[in-house]
């Protein structure tokens, strides 16, 4: 588990005011849950012989004896919030999370112990359109935030539960036949959710599938049906993409569309946003059958993307924008109000020196600051009702600025704040 430090929170904060942004202009409703849950909630749903629920999962017993899990993921806290409240049956729901997950894994650059996702979930939308929407959604945030030359869409088919009944079946007796091929963690799946073993990231165990049996030539008629509908809608739409047919996902609860977006500039760490289809969890976890579709974003993967491939606005690289610092105690007071002024009428960031010291200590305070202006006042400034505007970022000469014109010369002075 890891501190995110406050050079670092600007670009959490950008990132998440983008999200927000594009969930909004779709109709996207906000949903918070807590971080605690009945341990029972996961291994329903997420299914208990899962790599999460076998390994993973942070679980306790409470003063009352009760088993409790921080959650490893939010479609599940969802499901039972939306049905313990109502919000389901006979409803279309479009709602969004965001929050920290944890899970016992081995940390490694963009996976941690307490990690965060931003999450969608959809109810009550049984036709591919509404996966489309998921689809288009997230190519459309790519783009606001600059990144979508380096994520590409992959999209699979699982088909129904019946249909994967018989092909496990083929795959197990396939993997069977070659167990002698297969890796210490492929073995053991094998007789846990041998599905999984199409998703190893094993070179042998890759080539070891290519002879096995064709997933898609198992799949039911209404599943490939809406996934071929799904693939017209995005040809429609421009969005391109690649059909992986060994994308499985990580959790029993998916059936039908599977996707994820995944990059190759971050190693290991490939996948910063998966998701699909889940139509029978919400009676699974005792409600009434539900078509639902939803996806989650990995945050720190985002974020190490957006360092390394975004071009980030300036505003998200400085903590501030104008620094003000004043010398004496008439000018101090006056610099008070200046900033609060400042505040009134502009979305600039303002930060106002409340330490000592003489000028050049003040200067070397405001060009760490970041900020792009620096307002000094004394006492000699005050007497004439001006400001010195001194740029900080750019070769333009310091000058004089009536008080009361402060605001306007920042919000005019456009080679002070050109992003």
């Amino acid at each position: 588990m890891n501190d995110i430090l406050p050079l670092q929170t600007p670009l959490w904060q950008y990132l998440e005011q983008n999200t927000r942004a594009v969930l909004s202009s779709y109709g996207y409703s906000e949903i918070r849950t807590p971080i605690v849950e009945q341990t029972e909630l996961f291994c329903r749903s997420i299914g208990e012989v899962t790599d999460i629920v076998e390994k993973e999962m942070y679980t306790f017993e409470d003063r009352n004896g009760e088993s409790l899990t921080l959650r490893p993921e939010g479609t599940a806290s969802c499901v039972r919030a939306c049905e313990e409240h109502g919000l389901i049956f006979n409803q279309v729901q479009r709602l969004w999370y965001a929050g920290p997950m944890f899970r016992y894994e081995r940390p490694q650059k963009g996976r941690y112990r307490q990690f965060h996702q931003i999450g969608v979930e959809t109810f009550g939308m049984a036709d591919p359109d509404i996966d489309t929407e998921l689809l288009l959604l997230t190519a459309r945030l790519w783009k606001v935030l600059g990144i979508s030359h380096a994520v590409a869409l992959q999209l699979n088919t699982i088909g129904s539960s019946a249909a994967r009944a018989v092909y496990r079946t083929k795959l197990v007796d396939y993997l069977t036949a070659h167990q002698d091929q297969l890796d210490e963690d492929s073995r053991r799946r094998l007789t846990t959710n041998p599905l999984r073993i199409l998703d190893s990231k094993n070179p042998q165990v890759q080539d070891l599938l290519n002879g096995a049996p064709d997933f898609h030539a198992c799949l039911d008629q209404e599943s490939l049906e809406h996934f071929e509908q799904l693939k017209a809608n995005l040809d429609a739409a421009g969005i391109a993409y690649e059909v992986n047919p060994r994308l499985v996902r990580g959790l029993d609860y998916y059936g039908r569309t599977v996707f994820e977006w995944v990059t190759d500039r971050l190693g290991a760490q490939g996948t910063v946003c998966a998701g699909g289809r889940y139509d029978g969890l919400v009676e699974q976890l005792g409600g009434r059958p539900t078509p639902a579709v939803g996806f989650a974003m990995g945050v720190e993967r985002l974020i190490l993307l957006l360092e390394a491939e975004a071009s980030l606005p300036e505003y998200v690289k400085r903590e501030t924008d104008v620094f003000v610092a004043a010398l004496g105690a008439e000018a101090s007071a006056a610099a008070m109000r200046l900033s609060e002024e400042l505040r009134d009428k502009t979305t600039l960031r303002i930060t106002l020196d409340c330490s000592g010291g003489n000028i050049k200590s003040k200067m070397k305070k405001a060009d760490r600051s970041g900020a792009r202006v620096a307002l000094l006042l004394g006492d000699n400034e005050l007497k004439r009702q001006v400001v010195a505007l001194k740029p900080l970022r750019s070769q333009s000469e310091q000058q004089e600025v009536p008080l009361d014109q402060v605001a306007r010369a920042l919000l005019t002075g456009t080679e002070y704040f050109e992003e």
